[in-house]
Parts: structure tokens; sequence; C-alpha cells
């Protein structure tokens, strides 16, 4: 019936890499995605849990880690890594680069773990010290990285992450994001950070993030993951605002089903490892813009599947993102 509608196929051919998900994993239907939802991906992570470099470097061979950022972000999130990365960038110079582009990611959650996710005014000095001190370990190995190997997008990327977090002003961040995109134009998670950066709270004017990520996804061919960008402004608008109800607008729904369908629906869309977290994207924004032809499709495709990101601005992710399913 989907395919009927969307213009896609209603058979996709089977995923070899795909990590099993067993009944045990869900909760009334709901299951949190482990490891982008990939068996390569989960070998990569396993070896970096365990410290071992070689097999880390075994296991992420299939991926290109200085352009998938999904990837990279895997090995970010880990406990640990940041204790042992330096001294294999050290000793392995043949990868170097990727060494110290894993530190440097990592090393920004580490920084933004000692922060918290409070109010400036309620982080302790203390907190601030150590938040800024992994920030600038973070950015002395991304630095290198993008040196090292100046096609690589991901360093750039992270750089305007602690760029913002620094804070090295906005003529710095701009001549990052200006790096990025001239190597990758339409590279989303570059476009993602720039639209969390353009919001108010970080002193940017309202209306200027959503501007920003409507001139992007013109630009980008139908089918590419870049139609993110779209749902994710308007996720941003919400966060500012004071009304809860804000998306809740016809000309927002239809934008919202437009860039749907124009990205994630298309038949030429490609599931990557991780795709589940685009259409977790446009899943809340469609919900909270009660939004009910497309929203319903998105959910039907997830078939449970529950990312992180972007539901950590809800109090109650999973609890939330299990609601909104069921609701559509």
């Amino acid at each position: 019936m989907w395919g009927k509608l969307f213009g896609g196929d209603e058979e996709r051919p089977a995923d070899p890499y795909a990590l099993p998900v067993s009944r045990k994993d869900k909760r009334n239907g709901v299951y949190k995605l482990r490891a982008l939802g990939d068996t390569r991906v989960l070998a990569m992570v396993e070896a970096a849990r365990a410290g071992h470099w070689e097999e880390l470097k075994t296991a992420s061979a299939p991926f290109d880690l200085g352009r998938d950022h999904q990837v990279l972000g895997e090995l970010a999130e880990i406990a640990g890594v940041e204790y042992w990365i330096g001294g294999a960038a050290e000793a392995d110079e043949e990868h170097r680069a990727t060494a110290l582009l894993i530190s440097g990611a990592r090393h920004i959650v580490w920084g933004w773990e000692a922060r918290t996710s409070a109010r400036a005014s309620e982080v302790s000095q203390e907190q601030w010290r150590t938040f800024h001190q992994r920030l600038h370990i973070a950015e002395e190995h991304l630095l290198e990285a993008a040196e090292l190997r100046p096609e690589w997008v991901a360093p750039w990327r992270r750089l305007l992450t602690s760029g913002r977090g620094m804070p090295l002003g906005t003529a710095v961040n701009e001549a990052r994001l200006d790096a990025a995109l001239r190597r990758d134009p339409l590279d989303l998670e570059t476009h993602i950070e720039w639209v969390s950066q353009l919001q108010p709270r970080w002193h940017g004017e309202p209306g200027a993030a959503l501007e920003f990520a409507r001139k992007a996804f013109a630009q980008a061919p139908d089918g590419h993951r870049l139609g993110c960008v779209i749902p994710m402004a308007h996720i941003e608008d919400w966060v500012e605002s004071g009304d809860r109800n804000c998306l809740d607008t016809p000309e927002i729904q239809d934008e919202l089903r437009d860039a749907a369908r124009r990205s994630i629906l298309h038949p030429d869309y490609v599931r990557r490892p991780g795709w589940q977290e685009d259409f977790n994207i446009f899943a809340m924004a469609l919900s909270l813009a009660s939004e009910s032809i497309v929203a319903s499709r998105v959910y039907y495709e997830l078939g449970g599947a529950f990312t992180t990101w972007p539901w950590t601005y809800m109090a109650q992710p999973e609890k939330t993102y299990a609601r909104f399913r069921r609701i559509a």
C-alpha cells in the first residue's frame, strides 16, 4: 500500500548486515537502535570498547570515518576510548589521522559530559575548566587530522561543535563551515550543526536557521538525506519557542510532507547504516506538527526503531516516541 501511495517499492532486498532484533529487545513494539543497526558497526564498537586498536582498524575498513559522521559518532560515545586512542595515534603513523579524528570526536563528547546540559549559570567553575580542557585537546587533534587528510569533512564538522563550546566566535565558525561545505556541499550533519548554531540561544537571529535550511535543501537532488535539515530546523524552532504547539500549522505540515517525499520517502533515497535516525528526525517533527498523512508512513518504515537523536530534546525520549507512534 505505502509503495503505491508514495512511489517506492514495497519489497526491499534484505540487508545482509542488518543487526537482528529479537522480541525481547522490544518494549511495546519499540526498541532502541544499537550500533546503527549494522553488524559491521557493532564489531567496530566492540573492538573500541575493548581498547583493541588493530581490531578496530580492521572492523572500520568498510567505512570512511572521514566522511561517515554517524559511524564516527558511535565511537565518540564510547567511554574509555579517550584513555588509549592518543597512544594509538603516537604509535601508528600510517593511521595517525584516523586515531586523531576518533580522539577529537570523543573529547568533544567527553567535554560535554563534564559540562552537562544544564544552563550556563548552573555549571560550576570546575565543570567549565574540565569542559574547556577537553575541548582544547579535541581542537588540537581534529586540526591535525584535517591537515593530514585535507579531503575529510568530518574534522571540520566536529570543529564546528568544539568552536561553539569554546567559544571561538562567529568568524572562526563560519570559516570552519565553509571548509566543511567545500569538501561536501550537501553534508547533512554539517548543515544540522549550523542550524543549531543559528538558534537564538547561541546568539543567532530568529528565522535564520530555517532560511538556511530551506536554501540548502533547494540545492539537493531528490532522494538526498539533506532533506532532514528541514524537520531539524523546525524542531530547533520548537525548542526555542515557549509554545508547544508552534509547529501545528498547515504550512509547516505541508513543508514537512514535501521534504519527506523528496528525501527519505523518495525511491532514490539510500538506506545506509543508521538510516533510522533520518526517519526519527522526520517522525519527531511530523508528530510535533500533528501531521497525520506522512507520519504514519514514517513510523511504519521504522518498525519501532528508536534513535536517541533528536528525541533527547524530550523529557522522556523513548516514552514520547512510543506515544507519538501509537497516535500515528
